[in-house]
């Protein structure tokens, strides 16, 4: 089997099942792909005051489409998660009107994140996180015509931001169109489940993937395989905080709200900062979704976020 290189000079922010591809492959066959900056315009220098102004056109800047021959609708594109490299730097960030808590944190505000290795270094109070990174956006060509923005997921998969997602694991996407148009990006050097200030730790990396066709497997929306443990951060215990109501979101919400207020109250940070780091090891959990008419929302924070 073949590998091939895709560079990011052209980004493609949009699903458009009519694109034409950039680069067309065997079943079978790797791709490395060159992906820039998720938002295709943040740098290590932006401020506060860039954040708040950035532009949502070149957002996501997916590399792709790949078309893999054979594949037709109907099919099952298999795509195995071989590797993906950082490249020394990655940001994360709360902005207005986006983010679970948007109107708690109606502001900009950007934390830049320093990589080494398998380190993502904070770089407040000496807190670090594993690297462990993935392609927050996967997707194929969607069954709708026209060009559909990348913010939502959708049936062909796109912006899923499933951390789990990383080297070591499958995901299969349902095929639409001749040739699936496989396209990927919106890196991430770590996030939690849920990706809660609305960003992860936004990376460039390189990704290599293994694409095939198969025809054994139908799906109706993206399923994968993965690895365990799930996160290396799973060495100390949590502290968890709870919420409970009819509204699943709002128990989302608060369950965040009285983790920040845990954070800042016992660790020194500042509440943009507590969101930030919610966003990139809290896994916000399902508890109890059975005993009407109150639901029950739980976030873990790993212990170990805060041992040295």
């Amino acid at each position: 089997m073949a590998e091939h290189f895709l560079d990011g000079s052209v980004t493609q922010p949009f699903w458009d099942n009519s694109v034409t591809p950039r680069l067309e492959v065997e079943s079978g066959d790797t791709v490395v792909f060159d992906c820039p900056e998720p938002c295709g315009q943040v740098t290590p220098d932006w401020s506060h005051d860039d954040l708040a102004k950035i532009d949502f056109s070149p957002i996501h800047a997916l590399v792709g489409s790949v078309y893999v021959k054979g594949a037709k609708p109907g099919d099952t594109l298999q795509v195995e998660v071989l590797k993906l490299e950082h490249k020394g730097w990655g940001w994360s960030g709360h902005l207005q009107g986006f983010g679970l808590l948007a109107e708690d944190f109606d502001f900009a505000y950007i934390h830049h994140w320093k990589l080494e290795g398998d380190t993502c270094h904070f770089g407040v109070n000496d807190i670090t996180l594993p690297f462990e990174p993935f392609c927050g956006t996967m997707g194929v060509g969607p069954k709708e015509p026209g060009r559909l923005d990348t913010i939502p997921p959708r049936f062909n998969g796109g912006n899923m931001d499933i951390r789990d997602l990383g080297p070591g694991s499958t995901v299969w996407f349902p095929v639409f169109v001749d040739g699936a148009l496989f396209a990927c990006g919106d890196c991430h050097s770590r996030q939690g489940d849920g990706e809660l200030c609305g960003t992860g730790v936004e990376s460039p990396m390189t990704v290599t993937l293994r694409l095939s066709t198969r025809n054994d497997m139908p799906v109706k929306e993206v399923q994968f395989q993965t690895i365990s443990p799930l996160s290396r951060l799973d060495t100390k215990g949590y502290h968890a905080t709870t919420a409970h109501g009819p509204d699943m979101f709002e128990n989302a919400k608060n369950a965040t709200r009285y983790m920040i207020d845990w954070i800042v109250a016992n660790h020194g940070l500042s509440r943009s900062q507590a969101y930030i780091l919610c966003s990139e090891a809290v896994d916000l959990k399902i508890s109890e979704i059975v005993d009407a008419p109150n639901w029950i929302v739980s976030a873990y924070m790993p212990l170990s976020t805060f041992m040295i």
